[in-house]
């Protein structure tokens, strides 16, 4: 079968199609033909040797992905050949066929496209996760998004949108912030033009920003730490600026506020029946158009180097994906 390899670490344009044996489903595994492979941003870093997660060389980017199971393994019984499902892998998505246990899958719901099911399963999760789970987000409450545009920000503007939260996205152009008005967000704030603190200190007013949902780190989350309001939460996604920031922990004590960290990867191990439940919820909202799985361009299984130097030069707005 086809895949995009990665056998040293590089930049995408050093990424090849190559042939490799095809997988054989393992106990508690299944083999499924990949129709779309999602990427994202830590695609750019894992080929990169810049990601907490390093595989044996040679592996191929792509985390999550939507297909047809073919084969089961042994001892597997709620999949059978032919199912639709969709999924995480962490790494390996981008080739034709891939073997995923069990546990990291859930069958696409509805009529749901392949395309969009590709991209739900990480930057969805990973909202989802944030803002239900470490945030307790509660409706009438007040949600600034950082990188609202991106994947996982687009996906947190819809979902604080669906949960019944006040959505202020932040960005770095008017045409990202648009983008993310259009998708749900009810105030915005460019960064690039205006400083961050005031805007949303201007914009919590008195009380402050209850939820900040963060994965740009660099110079931005200090100043988004600075609005919190009186026991609000930052959640520190990711830092797709570059730097991880350090926090003046005096902040977090006289604003009796909580920093709380989201390692989506993890917790989906850890918690199988919670992820799997939290994927067949967004599966649902999304084939009933509360969700939008925006994907911005799709791109032949060849192409995946192209696909990930457009994440890399951050000229995504909602989701990639590769279809082998």
């Amino acid at each position: 079968m086809k895949a995009i390899l990665c056998h040293r670490y590089g930049l995408p344009e050093e990424l090849v199609l190559a042939d490799v044996p095809d997988p054989v489903a393992g106990p508690g595994e299944v083999v499924a033909k990949v129709v779309s492979c999602g990427l994202n941003f830590f695609d750019t870093l894992i080929i990169a040797g810049k990601y907490q997660t390093k595989p044996a060389f040679p592996f191929s980017p792509g985390g999550e992905f939507a297909g047809v199971v073919e084969s089961v393994g042994e001892d597997v019984t709620a999949f059978k050949p032919g199912d639709r499902v969709m999924g995480n892998t962490g790494y390996d998505a981008a080739r034709e066929r891939v073997a995923v246990p069990t546990t990291q899958i859930a069958k696409i719901a509805g009529d749901l496209d392949f395309d969009r099911a590709a991209a739900l399963t990480v930057t969805y999760g990973t909202a989802y996760h944030a803002l239900a789970d470490r945030a307790a987000l509660r409706a009438g409450e007040t949600l600034a998004v950082l990188g609202a545009s991106g994947g996982v920000g687009l996906a947190a503007v819809e979902l604080g949108k669906v949960m019944g939260a006040r959505v202020i996205a932040c960005a770095s152009t008017d045409d990202k912030l648009a983008f993310a008005r259009a998708h749900g967000a009810h105030e915005v704030v460019n960064y690039a033009k205006e400083n961050l603190r005031d805007a949303l200190k201007r914009l919590g007013g008195e009380h402050g920003i209850d939820v900040v949902f963060d994965p740009v780190g660099g110079p931005y989350s200090e100043p988004a730490l600075r609005s919190l309001a009186w026991e609000g939460r930052l959640l520190v996604v990711g830092f797709a600026a570059g730097d991880i920031p350090k926090l003046p922990l005096n902040l977090v004590l006289l604003k009796g506020c909580n920093v709380l960290g989201v390692f989506w990867g993890s917790w989906m191990k850890r918690d199988v029946p919670r992820y799997q439940a939290a994927l067949g919820e967004l599966a649902q909202w999304c084939a009933q158009g509360k969700l939008s799985a925006h994907v911005q361009q799709v791109y032949p299984l060849a192409e995946t180097p192209k696909a990930i130097r457009a994440l890399a030069d951050r000229a995504v707005m909602g989701k990639l994906v590769v279809r082998p």
